[in-house]
């Protein structure tokens, strides 16, 4: 009921007004049954616009985060995740690749529409970055398509450290299905998992014209931020 409040009388009105979306391949959204609807993530603001035009329930695996921030501010974020029906997910530790697969898979076997990032965390330069095996595993062992879907704009109107979107118009664009059936049996196997999410990220690239790193996002934003530090070391307190 929430979900459904939050959707058309809440948020959806808003967000429209505020983006302006345009809406292109909406069609290769099955109608019913187990899909992966996997994007890039440029912005905080792409947790609620894809859900907002989608007209069946999708349901992200979110960073565990979310859940448990601190202050009023935290309290409300938590909820509001909770009440739209998002799963936690700590990134943190050896299990947590492990831990996410498993929650997608009980989305899919659900026979449900399953939302994810496969860069893992947003891009904090509008790049689009390789992408985490979990998304292929997810694919093979629940023998479900994966819809590409591209975010454009959404960094321009919300990037990262920007706490209030500013108004922008963007384009939510959704490729044809991806059929790994071709491999199923094999979700063991490294280079099929690889194989499988460099074939979605490259759909992922040619729906959103991005430029392309073959590195993970987290890597290269723990890199920039070591380079930053170095540059700029804190002083000591007097």
């Amino acid at each position: 009921m929430f979900y459904r409040l939050l959707k058309y009388v809440i948020l959806g009105p808003l967000l429209r007004l505020l983006f302006r979306p345009r809406i292109e391949g909406l069609e290769h959204i099955p109608e019913s049954g187990a899909a992966i609807v996997a994007g890039n993530h440029l912005s905080f603001a792409d947790h609620f616009l894809m859900p907002a035009i989608i007209k069946r329930r999708i349901t992200f695996l979110a960073k565990a985060e979310y859940f448990t921030g601190p202050g009023i501010r935290g309290r409300l974020t938590a909820t509001f995740f909770r009440s739209a029906g998002q799963i936690p997910v700590d990134r943190s530790g050896k299990e947590a690749g492990q831990a996410a697969i498993r929650e997608g898979l009980g989305v899919l076997r659900r026979g449900e529409l399953l939302g994810i990032y496969p860069e893992g965390t947003r891009s904090h330069d509008g790049r689009l970055y390789k992408g985490k095996v979990g998304v292929a595993a997810m694919a093979l062992k629940a023998q479900a398509p994966v819809i590409p879907c591209a975010m454009i704009g959404t960094f321009e109107a919300q990037p990262p450290g920007q706490k209030i979107p500013k108004m922008h118009r963007v384009t939510i664009r959704f490729g044809r299905p991806l059929d790994f059936s071709r491999y199923v049996g094999m979700d063991d196997e490294k280079a099929i998992l690889r194989a499988v999410t460099d074939e979605i990220m490259y759909a992922i690239l040619e729906l959103s014209g991005q430029e392309y790193v073959d590195k993970y996002a987290a890597l290269v934003k723990a890199e920039a931020e070591e380079e930053k530090a170095r540059k700029f070391p804190r002083l000591p307190l007097s």
